[in-house]
């Protein structure tokens, strides 16, 4: 049954359950509480009910003290009151017990009005004309009011007594109930979370168990694989439909891919046995190993087309050729590697035969090269001899003109301290203008200050004399201050004296120093014409020592090419000899490879003495025409 309902549906009777319970719970409380509630409303209305009798019988009490009209009529009134109220509660009342009661009450209470009544206008009447006490007949309708007003609330009491246990059966049926669907309620939830439960973990279970076994079908652990269960409407049967058809495409494709594997394995197996032109045949829907058997078809062609289709044939011709026979081909050969061990068979051959060719030219070469290689020897060592003398000539011109360029070279040197001694003298020549110059500025300076204190010394005397005359006229009061004004005319004589005579000093001076910078112009006059004759001079002497060194340069270049044309020629001497040895390591080296091309066998072996007699004919030839 849990199979056709969808997981969401069953996750979902949990809460709708718990919903529903709540709800009916509810209710139960409400119409519970409700029903406690009109039950304590009446046990109330019936202790109201009891105080009203109670209010009765007293009004009856206040009507017997003083009996009135208007007091009759409240004990009446009260009553029928109380009658009203009985018969509302008889209505909300629901056991039979307690309506027959309220019936009684009310009959009762009518029976108790109607005695009231009864006795009520005698005793008014009685009493307005002034009996106090009751009359015996009033007492006895009075005893049977007592029993009345006794049953009323007897009757009443019982009705409470009644509602009250009622209300508390109420509350203990309500707690029961409650009770009751609380452990119901416990019990259904545990028991269908527990089915719901057990439900899914054996659905996962079985989910899982086929998975497992899906997977160790994939693993190569089991041959065979499980399908899941899909019976039933859940998600779980859905996914476990779709887990099941895609197992069964995936075993499809895995069996595919095994028979393809084993195609390929069969392929590599003749493979390792040199076959290259069969191809895989069988095919599979998983886009990578056809990708693969697609590759593995064209490298297998590839490889025929560029190795050979049965390397058998190629294996064979290797070990022809191990065996140094090159005289081998493969028959009917489809490789570019097959072709090309023929090819390379030709090459081979032809390399033999050439190699063949050429030892025997290299041994008549060699031959004529020893012949030819001892009549340079002895030139070479004739030519050495002339060339030593002439670099002993040379070497002896070097070493001349090598003295004269030094000699040339030192003039040079002096000469250029000279001009350095002539520049060093014009700098101090023109630093002697500069100080001149400086002490005139100086001397000027202090002609100007002389004529100041020439000038102040005349204002001092001209003031001594106004303070003679002043003296004077001051009479005896101003005769010390007169012989002051001497003293300071005296002194003011002195100042222009000094002044005068130091103003002709700096005359002097200024004319020496003029003097002394016309000589100090001339040094440098002299001075830059001795330094452009030291210039001419230094040129002359450059040009010489350029032109010796370019003699020198010359001879040693000359005297360069002797020696080394002395050390050619001995080098030819001593190539001539190395030469000659390695015309005799070329002769045997020629006999090493005729005999090496005779111990293989290869086409045209034995086709070699026509060639050779051609190439002595060239060699022939060759050398008439150098001795021409």
């Amino acid at each position: 049954m849990l199979h056709n309902i969808s997981t969401r549906k069953k996750l979902l009777i949990l809460p709708i359950l718990f919903v529903v319970i709540q709800f009916l719970s509810g209710a139960i409380y409400s119409y519970y509480d409700h029903l406690a509630e009109q039950k304590t409303q009446a046990a109330n209305e019936t202790e109201h009910f009891i105080a009203q009798v109670l209010k009765g019988r007293i009004s009856v009490y206040q009507f017997l003290r003083t009996p009135t009209d208007e007091k009759a009529q409240k004990v009446v009134n009260d009553f029928n009151s109380l009658n009203e109220s009985v018969a509302n509660l008889k209505i909300q009342l629901e056991l039979s017990e307690n309506k027959k009661l309220c019936d009684e009450i009310i009959t009762a209470s009518q029976a108790y009005i109607g005695y009231f009544k009864e006795f009520a206008s005698k005793r008014i009447d009685e009493f307005s004309l002034g009996e106090i006490e009751e009359s015996t007949e009033v007492k006895s309708i009075i005893s049977e009011m007592v029993q009345i007003g006794l049953q009323l609330e007897a009757k009443l009491d019982e009705i409470n007594t009644t509602l009250v246990r009622a209300n508390e059966q109420s509350n203990e049926q309500l707690k029961t109930i409650l009770s009751v669907i609380g452990i119901t309620s416990i019990a259904l939830f545990v028991l269908i979370t527990l089915l719901l439960a057990n439900h899914i973990v054996n659905t996962l279970k079985s989910f899982q168990n086929g998975l497992l076994s899906f997977f160790n079908y994939l693993n190569h652990v089991s041959k065979e694989v499980k399908m899941l269960d899909g019976n039933g409407k859940d998600e779980f049967a859905q996914m476990s439909k779709v887990v099941n058809e895609n197992i069964e495409k995936t075993r499809m494709a895995i069996e595919e891919d095994s028979r393809l594997i084993d195609n390929v394995k069969d392929i590599v197996q003749e493979v390792k046995c040199g076959i290259l032109y069969k191809q895989i045949e069988h095919d599979t829907h998983s886009e990578n190993l056809h990708e693969l058997k697609v590759i593995f078809n064209q490298m297998l062609s590839i490889m025929a087309e560029n190795i050979c289709g049965d390397m058998n044939k190629i294996q064979k011709a290797l070990e022809v050729f191990h065996d140094l026979d090159f005289r081998h081909r493969i028959p009917n050969p489809t490789g570019k590697t097959s072709q090309g061990l023929n090819q390379l068979a030709e090459i081979i051959n032809e390399m033999l035969i050439q190699n063949k060719k050429n030892g025997l030219i290299l041994q008549q070469s060699a031959n004529n090269l020893l012949r030819n290689v001892e009549s340079l020897s002895l030139a070479s060592n004739q030519a050495a001899a002339s060339l030593e003398e002439t670099a002993a000539a040379l070497e002896e011109i070097t070493s001349n003109i090598s003295n004269n360029t030094e000699n040339v070279v030192r003039m040079a040197d002096f000469a250029n301290k000279l001009q350095t001694s002539a520049n060093e003298g014009e700098k101090l020549a023109q630093e002697t203008t500069t100080s001149m110059d400086d002490i005139n500025q100086e001397v000027t300076a202090i002609h100007e200050a002389i004529t100041v204190i020439d000038q102040i010394a005349f204002q001092t005397n001209i003031l001594s004399l106004n303070a003679a005359v002043e003296a004077a006229t001051a009479g005896e009061a101003g005769k010390g201050f007169s012989v002051v004004a001497g003293e300071v005319r005296n002194l003011a004589s002195r100042s222009a004296e000094a002044a005068t005579e130091i103003k002709n000093l700096v005359e002097s001076a200024t004319q020496k120093a003029n003097n002394g910078k016309s000589i100090a112009d001339k040094m440098i006059h002299g001075y830059h014409d001795l330094n452009h004759n030291i210039s001419e001079t230094l040129t002359l002497i450059k040009d010489i020592e350029n032109a010796s060194k370019e003699q020198y340069t010359g001879i040693e270049q000359i005297n360069n090419a002797v020696a080394e044309l002395d050390q050619q020629t001995q080098s030819n001497a001593n190539v001539a000899s190395e030469t000659k040895n390695i015309a005799m390591s070329t002769q045997r080296i020629a006999t090493v490879i005729v005999d090496n091309a005779n111990q293989k066998e290869f086409l045209g072996k034995e086709d070699m003495d026509i060639n050779i007699i051609e190439y002595d004919d060239s060699i022939e030839e060759e050398e008439q025409y150098r001795d021409k």
